[in-house]
């Protein structure tokens, strides 16, 4: 069995409103963006040993915020996620590997009806008791994508050299769920 203090297996349900799906993208070549969606929903199985649990996640496209309607409303466009056609993006592993607090949960990632591996490094926060007699768990996980390997290919150059928007993504996930006794 698990050496992670606390650890279920079971099924978990992703809680969305103690969650966070957020990324962020280089701008003009010297600050970058961030932004986050707001609907998304999934589920988490661990298994009676975390190497054989497993991750399934679909994000609403069109719930993108940057803190600017503009650039959301852009965003949406056939520019880059074209969100009429292609509206979720999903998430499903395909094996876990770690030990301890850190873990790399690799899955494939579809986007714009195109779908490639992706690593997700992976640090548990942790298992336990809620306030309302349940149980939860918690997870952070980066990753860094091409935008451009996915079908979001628009290229905006500057004068002078440079882009508008750079081609590496880092996704960074704060995911808490609760158990389904």
């Amino acid at each position: 069995m698990s050496t992670i203090p606390g650890y279920k297996a079971g099924t978990w349900t992703i809680d969305a409103v103690h969650s966070d799906v957020s990324f962020s993208v280089r701008h003009m070549m010297v600050s970058k963006v961030k932004g986050r969606f707001g609907t998304f929903e999934g589920t988490i199985v661990t298994g009676e040993e975390p190497k054989d649990s497993s991750v399934t996640v679909s994000v609403d496209l069109s719930s993108i915020d940057t803190n600017n309607a503009q650039r959301d409303g852009h965003i949406k466009s056939a520019d880059f996620f074209d969100v009429e056609k292609h509206n979720q993006m999903t998430f499903v592993s395909t094996s876990v590997t770690g030990d301890g607090e850190d873990w790399t949960i690799i899955g494939d990632l579809t986007l714009k009806g195109v779908t490639k591996p992706v690593e997700l490094k992976t640090e548990v926060g942790g298992f336990g008791p809620d306030a309302y007699g349940g149980y939860r768990a918690g997870f952070s996980a980066t990753t860094e994508i091409s935008r451009k390997e996915f079908g979001v290919d628009i290229d905006m150059p500057l004068d002078g050299g440079g882009v508008v928007i750079g081609d590496k993504i880092t996704v960074s996930l704060e995911i808490e769920a609760v158990y389904k006794a």
